[in-house]
């Protein structure tokens, strides 16, 4: 017999995961310029130089993202060419870029556009294993239309809609849609916190201290935004004495009941299903991955990496910022065999309690302690 040595490479799946949370794409018509094209942006980027001169919705939504994102901010975006549709666009990217998110700045006319966002985000994560929602917008109110008249126009773009993928937004000032996108794309917090978070800071950009009126002079009052929200829109909202203009909750389609009625629960969940996805394939058919008790534990604590990492919280003078989820606990990786060849991992994803209605209630003390 002769000696041998063999030395290998073993990798342990432990370097960084990707991250795409933040990076949004916008289709939409553009001035002309660089059409079907697959732009890339970041703070430095000059908008009349890949969009054009001339104005456009997609660049003016585009301007009021960048602006409320803040520092850091990238993202990417496609000028439609004549006769493409926004589905067109998005088959385009998702073959050269992976997203979080899809904002389409062309108002939405039919309630179908909207079932077809829902079967779209489908259809990529069946093809590319990528978990994305959709951001469409409504049209704004016209001049001749009452608050009224335009509630009742746009309600029923909304109505009977089953889409958990899908959060639209209300157009009233008109770059609504623009500043929510870069509300959530904000990297001074995470895609756990509301868009309703006051902390974030009002929404940036001149005209949101100065409320719309309809064609009777109507100054547009919260009633009208609280109609929005019960169809489901997001849309900007205000609080009495008290200056600025922020965010109502980021309303997603889902059913009555649902789990994903707000964007922050989406958006968690869909972190989660990226990260655990390459740690997934790379155990297929890898035997340390077995019903041993050994090797069951192993696997939980490999497979409950991504809630690790998300649920990691900081302190600064005294001040927490808790992580993206609670930590995980025993019981929150369940792993089971319904065959030889076949395993399936369970994983529990927890969201820390998020006040969005606060009540202050005030006693008065008389007693006389002398």
């Amino acid at each position: 017999m002769l000696g041998s040595v063999q030395v290998n490479n073993l990798n342990l799946i432990q370097g960084p995961l990707e991250e795409v949370e933040n990076y949004f794409l916008f289709v939409g018509r553009g001035a002309g310029t660089n059409e079907g094209k697959l732009i890339t942006l970041n703070t430095e980027t000059d908008l009349d130089g890949v969009f054009g001169s001339a104005d456009s919705d997609l660049k003016t939504h585009v301007a009021a993202a960048r602006l409320n994102a803040g520092q850091n901010w990238n993202g990417c975006a496609i000028p439609l060419a004549s006769g493409d549709t926004w589905a067109d666009a998005v088959d385009f990217a998702m073959e050269r870029v992976t997203v979080e998110a899809i904002v389409i700045t062309d108002a939405v006319a039919l309630p179908t556009e909207l079932e077809a966002m829902q079967a779209k985000a489908e259809s990529i994560m069946a093809r590319y294993m990528r978990p994305l929602f959709f951001i469409p917008r409504c049209r704004g109110p016209l001049p001749t239309e009452t608050w009224e008249d335009w509630l009742d126009a746009v309600r029923p773009l909304t109505s009977n809609i089953a889409a958990d993928q899908v959060n639209p937004v209300a157009t009233i000032w008109g770059p609504e849609l623009g500043a929510y996108a870069g509300r959530l794309c904000n990297s001074a917090v995470t895609v756990a916190d509301s868009p309703m978070r006051v902390a974030t800071g009002p929404l940036l950009g001149e005209g949101w201290s100065v409320r719309p009126t309809d064609k009777n002079g109507r100054i547009l009052d919260m009633s009208v935004i609280s109609a929005l929200d019960a169809a489901r829109f997001s849309a900007p909202q205000w609080y009495p004495d008290y200056p600025g203009v922020y965010w109502t909750d980021g309303n997603v389609l889902d059913v009555p009941g649902g789990d994903y009625q707000a964007v922050e629960n989406l958006r968690v969940v869909q972190k989660a299903m990226r990260r655990v996805y390459p740690l997934a394939v790379a155990r297929v058919a890898d035997r340390r991955l077995n019903n041993t008790p050994g090797s069951m534990a192993a696997a939980a604590m490999y497979f409950m990496r991504p809630l690790r990492e998300m649920s990691r919280s900081r302190q600064i003078l005294g001040q927490v910022f808790p992580g993206e989820v609670e930590p995980p606990k025993e019981g929150d990786i369940v792993i089971t065999w319904p065959s030889k060849y076949a395993v399936e991992i369970w994983m529990a994803v927890r969201p820390y309690n998020c006040p969005k209605s606060i009540t202050c209630n005030i006693l008065l003390d008389l007693t006389n302690y002398a």
